[in-house]
């Protein structure tokens, strides 16, 4: 409940401040931020602030994301991610409006219990993360992005023993999700 309360405070703040901002310019260096709607959903958090020119954005990310049951191998439950990446995002149109496309590395530290004896493993995985979505702007200064991705395991643990069983994070991880954020 504190975790939605915040997430309706913060953007009736931002929601306050843009009715005050001017517009945003093209050619200029500008900066954001943005939260994720899944995460929190789950019980987590997502925050990500960026700074970008132009068609060009980078954007510097950490989550922490309850993973729901049917998403992982049946076996297991409570997975439990925090995640930290770097992401360069590249708009199709100008004035970060429209369609955009995203890439850059993801590193998950996770947590997982066995269902048949109870046993907590943690691990490390390495993350290539791909993306698209669409920034549907609400004010001068506050946007929406509905967006979808794939994360690919390149690196770290594999076969994790948890209890009497092994669990290995799939190679292909989709998301999907929205975003709501500000330009400052």
């Amino acid at each position: 409940m504190k975790r939605w309360f915040l997430f309706v405070a913060l953007l009736c703040f931002l929601q306050t401040h843009a009715q005050n901002s001017s517009d945003t310019a093209t050619g200029d260096w500008q900066a954001g931020m943005e939260l994720d709607v899944l995460p929190f959903v789950l019980g987590g958090y997502f925050g990500a602030s960026w700074i970008g020119r132009d068609q060009v954005r980078f954007r510097l990310l950490t989550a922490k994301v309850n993973k729901p049951d049917f998403t992982t191998n049946s076996a297991f439950t409570h997975h439990q991610l925090n995640a930290y990446a770097l992401v360069a995002d590249y708009f199709l149109k100008p004035g970060w409006r429209g369609w955009w496309v995203g890439a850059g590395p993801v590193f998950w530290q996770s947590t997982i219990i066995s269902k048949s004896s109870g046993t907590q493993a943690s691990f490390f995985n390495w993350l290539f993360n791909g993306s698209v979505g669409y920034h549907y702007r609400i004010k001068k200064r506050i946007y929406i992005s509905p967006w979808a991705g794939l994360s690919f395991r390149f690196a770290g643990n594999k076969n994790v023993p948890v209890g009497t069983e092994r669990y290995t994070l799939p190679f292909i991880n989709p998301e999907v999700s929205v975003k709501f954020g500000f330009i400052l």
